[in-house]
């Protein structure tokens, strides 16, 4: 299977899934026009459309493409998604014939209420759960519930290359370092970032067992972290610790 990110919008990335034979798989499609080019310019016919939530910049093309294509949609269960064909949730399956592809749902809540994640073929599709050396905003999640999804997604085989929604690694990495400063793991995965970035290279997929050693919010057992958390007064649980971490991200301006 070819995984390639497809620029979209500000910083959004289309997950393009392909074989060698020509079909395709898109994921989250917050716009049209990406998909129908790389599609043209591949040759490839679109299979399945794979949807993690419902944020109009991960669904916003579902529809158009959809119909134009005459395929299944698959999308967890909100009805905020009008274009779903196939609802599904924790523990279902989705089968694809063409191309050959199976992904294993996992409800992630905590960006959103409904988010799910599709584990498969050597993929990661977390959508705004998981991004590299970061996580999503808590827009309708507890801290709790976002940990426990980061947990469930940190606890699958380290080879899966995570596919994540943005393009916000450089940011997320200034953050992070702040966490991990004498993280070397960290530095090496900056020095990457910078250089793919530089050359207008994404800094995605990136394997998952990289998020383990460099990801702060992957990492709130560590020693490290633990120590940032006392210094800024949360000698709590580990809960307490992802709290006042995503609080610190989201005011964080470095």
């Amino acid at each position: 299977m070819h995984v390639v990110p497809l620029p979209a919008l500000a910083d959004n990335y289309i997950w393009l899934l392909h074989d060698d034979a020509g079909q395709a798989i898109v994921v989250d499609p917050g716009e049209a026009a990406p998909v129908e080019l790389a599609l043209r310019q591949r040759g490839l016919q679109l299979r399945a459309i794979l949807l993690t939530h419902h944020h109009q910049d991960h669904i916003g093309g579902a529809e158009d493409l959809r119909s134009r294509h005459q395929v299944p949609v698959h999308a967890p269960h909100d009805e905020r998604i009008t274009s779903a064909t196939n609802r599904v949730g924790d523990g279902d399956v989705v089968h694809v014939d063409e191309p050959a592809a199976r992904f294993d749902v996992i409800a992630v809540p905590g960006h959103t209420m409904t988010h799910i994640a599709y584990a498969g073929e050597g993929v990661l599709l977390c959508g705004d759960t998981l991004f590299s050396l970061g996580c999503g905003r808590l827009f309708e999640g507890t801290p709790a519930q976002m940990l426990a999804s980061l947990d469930r997604l940190a606890a699958l085989p380290g080879h899966l290359q995570v596919c994540c929604g943005h393009e916000y690694t450089a940011a997320n990495g200034r953050f992070a370092q702040t966490i991990e400063p004498h993280n070397p793991a960290l530095a090496a995965r900056q020095q990457q970032v910078a250089s793919l970035r530089a050359h207008e290279r994404p800094s995605l997929p990136v394997a998952l067992e990289t998020e383990r050693a460099t990801n702060p919010f992957l990492r709130t057992d560590s020693d490290a972290v633990i120590a940032w958390s006392q210094r800024h007064g949360v000698d709590g649980d580990r809960v307490a610790r992802f709290a006042a971490l995503r609080a610190n991200k989201d005011v964080f301006r470095g």
